[in-house]
């Protein structure tokens, strides 16, 4: 069996104490009693919790990166959509540290908010390659105006939907449902969708709940 190396093992507790506890409630000496390590064992491969959040925040930036390169020429179905709204809030959850207490991780790390808001760009433009899809294919009829609004709304959505969770269960940070968000997500599009696709639309948004 292959051995963990130190330094994934503390990103790896790091990330569980920051999703469960909130970020700014863990220390670095929190994360070395967690995993039985001295404190200079963590310095050695970390000299602060920034560097930890920033190197966690790189494997975000990395899987959401290459999850929102949704092509503009392809058609895609409404169960390829739903399957690709069920992967993001998957990501999400497992980084849901970033987005619950978004406002005041960014502000205490500057250097993550342009690529923050990098990834905040590419989430809607992700969104409208999809929905110009489905609205090519008759899916979906929208108007171009109605349509930057929706994408807009479902950024703020995919965004802000962890943190709204979270109010439900502050006593229990582990208990997460991305299935929620997803279903959420459905039915933000569900008006738009023509009517023949409507029925469908809604059975796949029920298997989330």
């Amino acid at each position: 069996m292959k051995k963990i190396k130190t330094r994934d093992r503390i990103l790896g507790a790091s990330l569980a104490l920051f999703n469960n506890q909130g970020e700014p409630n863990v220390t670095t000496l929190l994360i070395s009693d967690e995993l039985d390590i001295s404190p200079g064992n963590l310095y050695y491969h970390f000299k602060s919790k920034g560097d930890i959040v920033e190197e966690l925040f790189s494997a975000f930036e990395a899987e959401m990166i290459d999850l929102l390169a949704v092509p503009d020429d392809v058609d895609i179905s409404l169960d390829q959509q739903s399957f690709f709204l069920h992967l993001l809030f998957e990501a999400v959850a497992r980084y849901r540290f970033l987005y619950q207490d978004l406002v005041n991780v960014l502000s205490r790390y500057e250097r993550l908010q342009v690529r923050f808001r990098r990834v905040l760009k590419k989430k809607t433009s992700a969104f409208k390659s999809i929905c110009e899809s489905l609205r090519r294919q008759k899916i979906m009829t929208i108007e171009p105006d109605e349509l930057d609004s929706l994408c807009e709304q479902l950024t703020l959505t995919a965004c802000y939907w962890s943190a709204f969770d979270t109010l439900s269960h502050l006593d229990d940070r582990e208990s997460v449902d991305p299935g929620r968000g997803v279903y959420q997500m459905m039915h933000l599009m569900l008006p738009y969708f023509e009517p023949e696709h409507q029925a469908y639309a809604k059975l796949i948004s029920q298997e989330y709940l």
